[in-house]
C-alpha cells in the first residue's frame, strides 16, 4: 500500500513538474556560455532572462559604425522594423482587438487566411489533439507560453491564453486595441520572443558560442544572429549609391531583426521551417550555394524522392525515431542538433564560417575546432557508421586546404601586379572607391563597382575567385555534392581563375618590360617617353596602330623587331655614314 501510494506521489510529483511555471529554472538548452554573458544564474525567470536578452539585442541591432555613409529608403522599414518603423498614417483610427480580422478580410485577404491556418487562431485545436498526434507537443509548447506570458505579468494566473491576434503582435500582447496610426509596430525579434523566450534565447545564444580561437571571425560571425550588422557594417555595401541593390544584400540579412525568414508569416508554419525550401531563400547563389548543394547530393536525393512520405508534422528532434518521420537528413535535422540536442542555435558545430582562410586551415588541430569536429561525427552517426563519417570529414577538411591554398598562391600574384602598379589603368584612370571602400586588389568592392579601370579583369576574376567559387567549392565538399567541389563549379572554376590571372600576369608584365625598352630608346634619342598602357596620340604604338591590349607575346615579338630593324631611326656619324 506504502509502495502504491509512494508511486502515486512520484506520478503526481511528475505530472505537476510539468506544468511547473518556467520560473523553476532555464532550460538546459540555453547555453551556459550565454548566461554568463548575460550575468544570469541558471535558477533565473522567464522575465529576467528575457529582460536581459531584450536589453541587449536592442543595444546592439542599430545602423552600425558605417551609418553615416547610407540612408535608408522606404523599404528598410519592413527589414529593421526595430530602427525604422513608423505607422502608416491612415488610416488614424481607434482599432479594436475584434475589428482587425474583420477589416483585413477586405483589405489584405492573405494575411488572415494565413492566420487562420496557424496555430496562433487554434490553440483549443492544439488542446484538444489526442497525445498519439505527432502535433501533440504543442501542447506543452502552449504551457510554456503560459508560463512566459505570467511570469512578465501578461497572462493572470490561472488564465489560459485563448489564442494569438493581431493585436497581440502588432499593438502588445494581449491589449484590448490601439490608435493604428500611433500604436502599430512591425515585429522583430523581441516581440516574437515575449512568448517564446526560449526559442528567442537559443536563437541569440549564437553570438556567445561561436567565439573563435584565434579570431579568423568576430564573435558571434557568421551566424543569422548578427547577420544584420554584418551586412551594414561592410563597407562595399554602405558605399553603394544605388540603395535599391544594397536592399538586396539586406533582404537576407534580416534574421537579426526578425524571425519571418523562416518561419513566414503570417501562419509560421514550422512544416514549412523544417523543409530545406525554407532555407534556400537566401543560402543559394554564387557565394553560398548550400540549397543546391544539398538537393544534388544523395541526402538531396533522397529527400526529393522520399520526403512526401514522411509525416513533417513530427518534432524534429523526433524525425529519426519515428515511425513515419525522415530516413535522410535535412538542412534543419544537421544543423539544429548539437550532441543529441535539437535548438534554434544553428553554429554549435561551425569550424570553417562563411569562407574557407588559411588561419583556420593551419588550427584545425586546435581543441575548439577537434570538438566541434567530433560534434559533427555524432551527428553524421545518426545515419552512418563514427568511421564513415570521421574519414569523410578528414576528406573534407584536406578538400578545403587544397582550395585555400589555390586562393592564396593567386592572392600573391594579384597583389604583386597591384604593387607593383602594372593592373590595366593603374598609373592612368583607376579612380578611388566611395568612401568608406578603400583600393585594394580583388576587393570585394570588385562585384559591384566598375568605374573605368575600377574594377579590372583580375580584380574581377580574383574577387570572384575568393568570395564565389573557393565558397561553392567549400559547401560542395560540406554537403556530399561529388560535382559541385569537383567540375560544376568547384575545383574546375578555381583552376579556370587561376588560369586567367596568371595568364594576364604575364600578359601585364611582358607589356610593361616593352614599355621600359620604348622608352629607353626613346630617351637615348632624345624624345617624349609615352605610355604603351593607354596609347596616347603620337606616342610610338598609336603611330603604328597597334592596340596595347594585344597579346604580351605579340608586342614582344615587336619589340624585338624593332630593335632588329632599327625604327628608331637613321642617324649620320661624324663622317657622314648612314646607319
Amino acid at each position: 500500500m506504502l509502495s502504491r501510494l509512494l508511486t502515486l506521489a512520484a506520478l503526481a510529483l511528475g505530472l505537476l513538474a510539468t506544468h511547473l511555471p518556467a520560473s523553476a529554472a532555464i532550460w538546459d538548452s540555453v547555453p551556459d556560455e550565454q548566461l554568463k554573458a548575460l550575468d544570469l544564474s541558471r535558477d533565473a525567470s522567464p522575465k529576467e532572462l528575457f529582460d536581459s536578452l531584450s536589453k541587449r539585442y536592442r543595444a546592439e541591432l542599430t545602423k552600425g559604425k558605417l551609418a553615416r555613409y547610407w540612408e535608408p529608403i522606404p523599404m528598410d522599414t519592413y527589414l529593421a522594423p526595430t530602427l525604422f518603423y513608423k505607422p502608416p498614417a491612415e488610416p488614424a483610427i481607434e482599432a479594436k482587438r475584434e475589428d482587425c480580422v474583420g477589416c483585413h478580410t477586405a483589405v489584405t485577404h492573405g494575411w488572415v487566411k494565413s492566420w487562420e491556418k496557424s496555430v496562433h487562431a487554434n490553440l483549443d485545436q492544439i488542446r484538444a489533439l489526442p497525445d498519439s498526434d505527432a502535433r501533440a507537443y504543442k501542447k506543452g509548447v502552449i504551457v510554456e507560453v503560459e508560463d512566459n506570458l505570467r511570469s512578465q505579468g501578461l497572462l493572470a494566473q490561472g488564465q489560459p491564453l485563448k489564442d494569438v491576434q493581431c493585436t497581440d503582435c502588432h499593438m502588445g500582447v494581449g491589449v484590448a486595441g490601439g490608435n493604428h496610426a500611433k500604436d502599430l509596430r512591425m515585429p522583430d525579434r523581441t516581440v516574437c520572443g515575449t512568448c517564446h523566450v526560449r526559442q528567442f534565447a537559443e536563437a541569440e545564444s549564437e553570438r556567445d558560442t561561436l567565439v573563435w580561437p584565434q579570431k579568423q571571425w568576430a564573435q558571434g560571425h557568421p551566424s543569422h544572429t548578427v547577420d544584420y550588422i554584418a551586412n551594414v557594417e561592410t563597407a562595399t555595401w554602405a558605399a553603394l549609391q544605388q540603395r535599391e541593390v544594397a536592399a538586396s544584400c539586406t533582404m537576407c540579412h534580416t534574421n537579426q531583426t526578425k524571425c519571418d525568414n523562416c518561419h513566414t508569416r503570417h501562419e509560421f508554419s514550422t512544416v514549412e521551417a523544417r523543409k530545406p525550401e525554407a532555407c534556400a531563400t537566401c543560402h543559394n547563389g554564387v557565394d553560398h550555394n548550400e540549397f543546391e548543394q544539398f538537393m544534388y547530393s544523395k541526402h538531396g536525393t533522397v529527400y526529393q524522392t522520399l520526403g512526401a512520405s514522411w509525416d513533417w508534422n513530427i518534432r524534429l528532434a523526433d524525425q529519426f525515431a519515428s515511425k513515419n518521420g525522415q530516413t535522410a537528413p535535412t538542412c534543419q535535422t544537421c544543423h539544429f542538433e548539437f550532441k543529441g540536442q535539437y535548438t534554434h542555435n544553428v553554429v554549435r558545430k561551425v569550424r570553417w564560417g562563411f569562407l574557407p582562410f588559411k588561419n583556420i586551415a593551419d588550427n584545425l588541430d586546435d581543441p575548439w575546432f577537434k570538438d566541434r569536429k567530433e560534434a559533427w561525427v555524432g551527428t553524421c552517426s545518426q545515419c552512418h557508421s563514427p568511421r564513415f563519417a570521421t574519414n569523410y570529414l578528414t576528406m573534407m577538411d584536406d578538400g578545403i586546404k587544397a582550395g585555400t591554398n589555390l586562393v592564396e598562391d593567386t592572392r600573391k600574384v594579384v597583389q604583386k601586379l597591384y604593387d607593383d602598379q602594372l593592373l590595366v589603368g593603374q598609373k592612368t584612370n583607376r579612380p578611388p572607391l566611395r568612401e568608406p571602400e578603400k583600393d585594394e586588389p580583388g576587393g570585394f568592392s570588385s562585384l559591384f563597382f566598375a568605374d573605368k579601370n575600377q574594377t579590372t579583369m583580375v580584380d574581377r576574376t580574383f574577387a570572384e575567385m575568393w568570395e564565389q567559387h573557393v565558397a561553392r567549392y567549400m559547401k560542395g565538399l560540406q554537403h556530399v555534392n561529388p560535382g559541385g567541389w569537383t567540375y560544376s563549379h568547384g575545383w574546375s572554376d578555381l583552376i579556370k581563375d587561376q588560369a586567367i590571372i596568371n595568364e594576364q600576369d604575364t600578359v601585364l608584365r611582358e607589356k610593361a618590360a616593352l614599355e621600359q625598352r620604348v622608352n629607353k630608346l626613346e630617351g637615348a634619342k632624345g624624345g617624349t617617353k609615352t605610355s604603351s598602357f593607354n596609347n596616347a596620340a603620337g606616342g610610338p604604338l598609336a603611330g603604328m596602330g597597334i592596340d596595347p591590349l594585344l597579346a604580351g607575346g605579340t608586342l614582344a615579338m615587336l619589340g624585338g623587331g624593332l630593335l632588329v630593324g632599327g625604327w628608331v631611326g637613321r642617324r649620320r656619324r661624324p663622317g657622314g655614314d648612314e646607319h
